[in-house]
């Protein structure tokens, strides 16, 4: 993971007016994302609080171009945008002292900025048995969008926050259309690669994602559920 530095006077402003969830307080985190003005999905990030600093921890392939997206946007903003060298430690085990808990859901552990180390969780263990979203894996920037992918599930999204970059498309989706596509957990019969397409009936019904064992993420089309099959393997729903 990268850490983006957001300081200044308006830091909170800038940041505020931009990302889908409230900054987070004091002694905790936030979970939230970048979109596109059609809703589109750019990059998601924890945030923690520096001082006056809000620093947010994106995927390393993402840093730059939010980096520059963020500097993009701050025009006469008293504020200021730094790609910083300050690691972040992970875990599920004993949190370290100065630890926060992920503000994703209480399987994905704490978060350290400024810890060096991971205890060796397996990441796409969890994220497959809790159905978390990995960015570059399951999030593409430009083309996936957040309600699909269990971003109010996640916490990574507030709507009483008022305006924000993609806002009216994320609300129409909420208030105003059934999700046809998402996120879902799949049970494979034999061993599958990521990326492979998935059909129903010989008719395309998604794609499959990260793979754990048995089990694997998928991008699915809820109405093609059953029959489902990835290069000859089986796949079935998983409760």
């Amino acid at each position: 993971m990268t850490v983006i530095r957001v300081a200044g006077p308006d830091a909170a402003k800038l940041l505020g007016d931009l990302v889908t969830n409230r900054l987070p307080e004091k002694d905790a985190l936030s979970y939230a994302a970048l979109l596109t003005p059609q809703g589109k999905y750019l990059a998601d990030f924890v945030m923690a609080r520096e001082g006056d600093a809000i620093l947010l921890s994106v995927h390393d392939d993402l840093a730059a171009g939010l980096a520059q997206r963020l500097s993009m946007y701050k025009l006469r903003s008293n504020a200021t945008v730094e790609v910083t060298d300050m690691p972040v430690a992970r875990g599920t085990g004993d949190a370290p002292e100065g630890a926060l808990p992920d503000p994703r859901h209480p399987a994905m552990g704490w978060h350290l900025f400024g810890g060096e180390g991971d205890d060796g969780t397996d990441w796409d263990e969890v994220r497959v048995e809790n159905v978390i979203p990995e960015a570059t894996f399951e999030l593409i920037p430009n083309d996936s969008y957040i309600l699909e992918h269990g971003f109010e599930r996640l916490h990574g999204v507030d709507f009483r926050k008022g305006c924000y970059v993609g806002q009216e498309i994320v609300a129409r989706m909420k208030h105003k259309t059934t999700l046809r596509k998402g996120l879902a957990r799949v049970a494979l019969d034999g061993p599958a690669a990521p990326g492979t397409e998935i059909t129903a009936d010989g008719k395309p019904a998604g794609t499959l994602h990260t793979v754990s064992g048995d089990r694997a993420l998928a991008y699915l089309r809820f109405d093609r559920m059953e029959g489902m099959e990835a290069s000859g393997i089986s796949l079935t729903p998983a409760p």
